[in-house]
C-alpha cells in the first residue's frame, strides 16, 4: 500500500511538474511575443527618425554656460529669462493661461537643474530633466509647458548669440512663410448665428483655409445647441465654396459610432480633415475610425507621450499629427513626432497654444518642419506685449504670415515692459 502510494505521489508529482514546466515554456514564449510586439507593426525606421539629432549648433563651438534661469511676473504674465555666463540673454512668453497654476512646477522641479548646464547640450538636458527628481511622475501639461518655457528661452539664448533663428537650430529654414487657417469656435450658438461669425473672422485675415469646431467637447455624443452639427457642415461648405480648405474639430465628442456617422457627413462635403473626432487618449477607437473613413484624421494636441505617439502613427491611427509645442515639452520634442510622421508620408500641423506668444514660437517651428501641412492654425496677434520684430511685420496677407529671420525667436520685447516684472521666488 505504501509504495503504491509513493508512486502515486511520485507520478503526479512528475505529471504536475511537466504541467508546470510546460506552462512556464508557453508563458516564455507569450512574453518574448509580448516584448517583440505585433509582428506586422515595423517600428524600426520610427525608431530611426526618433534617434536622429534635432538641435543644430553649427558655430557655437564655445560652451554656453547657464549662470541663472529666472521666471519673471508681471500680473498674469510670465517671461523666462535665461543668462550665460558670458552675459548674453535668451527670452521666452510662457503659455500664460497654464502658466498661473503651474509656475511651482517651474521654481521647485526644473529651474536648478539647468543652471551650470552647457546650452548646448539642450537636447540631451531635455531628456535628462525628465527623470531628475523623478519628474515623469508629472508628464502633461503639468511638466510640459514650464519646461517648454524654459526649451525657448535656451533656443533664443542660442540664437543670440549663434545669430540664427530659432528654425536654423532645429535644422533649417524650409518654410520662410507660414500660410494659415482660421480657427472659429462658436460652440453654444446656433448653425445659422456660427455661420455668420465664421465669415466674419475669415474676412479680417483673408485666409484661404478655416477650420470651425462641431459636436460639443468631450461631451459624449451630445451637441451644443442639439442639431447645429448636422446643420452647420453643409452651411459652412455652401458659404466658402469648393475652392476653401476646411477643417473640421469635434474635440473628443463622440464614441466610435457616431464618430463614423459624422465623419460620414464630412466626407459627402469634402471636409478636409477631421480633428480628435474621439477622446484624445482613446487609441484604438481612434485607430477604428480612422479604418472606417476616407476622411483624413487629425489629433494629438492633448498627448504628452512620445511612445504613444509612436503608436498612433505606427499604427496609422492618425494621418496629420498636431502636437502643441508648449503642451509637448517644447519644439525639440515636437519635431520628433514631425520626423517620425514624415517616415510614413504624414504631415505636421501643430495645435497653437492662444495666449503669450504662442503663434510666434508656432511659425519658427513650422519653419523648420520637413513635412509641413498646407495651412497652420492661427486664433490672431497678441498685441498685449509691446514688441518690435524687424524681418517681419507679423501681419496675415492673403493668409500668409512671413516668418521672422533674426536671431532667436527674431523679437525685441519692449524694455519697459521688461522692467514691470517681478522675479518669482
Amino acid at each position: 500500500m505504501l509504495s503504491k502510494r509513493r508512486t502515486f505521489i511520485k507520478n503526479s508529482f512528475l505529471g504536475a511538474a511537466g504541467t508546470l514546466l510546460s506552462a512556464y515554456s508557453c508563458q516564455d514564449q507569450q512574453h518574448k511575443e509580448a516584448l517583440a510586439g505585433p509582428p506586422s507593426i515595423d517600428y524600426s525606421t520610427l525608431d530611426a527618425a526618433l534617434a536622429k539629432p534635432v538641435l543644430d549648433t553649427t558655430g557655437l563651438n564655445d560652451p554656453v554656460l547657464i549662470e541663472s534661469l529666472q521666471l519673471l511676473r508681471y500680473k498674469n504674465n510670465f517671461l523666462c529669462r535665461v543668462r550665460s555666463r558670458d552675459g548674453a540673454i535668451g527670452l521666452s512668453v510662457a503659455n500664460n493661461a497654464q502658466m498661473r497654476s503651474l509656475y511651482p512646477i517651474f521654481l521647485d522641479r526644473l529651474q536648478n537643474f539647468f543652471i551650470g548646464q552647457d546650452a548646448r547640450q539642450l537636447e540631451a538636458l531635455i531628456e535628462e530633466v525628465y527623470v531628475y527628481r523623478s519628474n515623469y511622475k508629472l508628464q502633461n501639461l503639468a511638466l510640459w509647458v514650464p519646461l517648454a518655457t524654459i526649451e525657448f528661452a535656451i533656443l533664443d539664448l542660442l540664437g543670440q548669440i549663434g545669430n540664427r533663428s530659432m528654425g536654423t537650430l532645429l535644422g533649417g529654414v524650409k518654410n520662410s512663410s507660414i500660410s494659415v487657417y482660421q480657427a472659429n469656435n462658436y460652440r453654444g450658438e446656433s448653425a445659422t448665428a456660427s455661420i455668420e461669425k465664421i465669415k466674419a473672422t475669415v474676412a479680417d485675415t483673408q485666409a484661404k483655409a478655416v477650420k470651425f469646431k462641431i459636436g460639443g467637447r468631450m461631451s459624449k455624443n451630445k451637441d451644443y445647441p442639439p442639431g447645429r452639427t448636422e446643420e452647420l457642415i453643409p452651411l459652412v461648405r455652401e458659404a466658402f465654396g469648393q475652392e476653401m480648405t476646411i477643417y473640421a474639430d469635434s474635440n473628443g465628442s463622440y464614441d466610435v459610432q457616431e464618430s463614423i456617422r459624422i465623419g460620414s457627413i464630412l466626407e459627402e462635403y469634402q471636409i478636409d480633415f477631421y480633428e480628435e473626432p474621439t477622446p484624445f487618449d482613446w487609441y484604438e477607437e481612434t485607430k477604428a475610425v480612422a479604418d472606417a473613413l476616407s476622411i483624413p484624421i487629425a489629433g494629438g494636441e492633448q498627448e504628452p507621450s512620445m511612445r504613444n505617439f509612436r503608436w498612433l502613427i505606427g499604427n496609422d491611427a492618425l494621418d496629420i499629427v498636431q502636437p502643441d509645442i508648449f503642451y509637448f515639452g517644447g519644439m525639440i520634442r515636437s519635431m520628433r513626432v514631425a520626423r517620425m510622421a514624415a517616415t510614413k508620408g504624414k504631415s505636421c500641423v501643430p495645435h497653437i497654444s492662444g495666449s503669450g506668444l504662442g503663434y510666434l514660437y508656432m511659425m519658427h517651428f513650422v519653419s523648420a518642419l520637413p513635412n509641413a501641412g498646407p495651412y497652420h492654425e492661427f486664433k490672431g496677434f497678441n498685441t498685449n506685449i509691446p514688441l518690435e520684430c524687424p524681418t517681419a511685420d507679423l501681419v496675415s496677407k492673403e493668409g500668409v504670415i512671413k516668418v521672422p529671420t533674426g536671431p532667436g525667436a527674431g523679437i525685441a520685447i519692449d524694455p519697459d515692459f521688461i522692467a514691470k516684472h517681478v522675479v518669482v521666488k
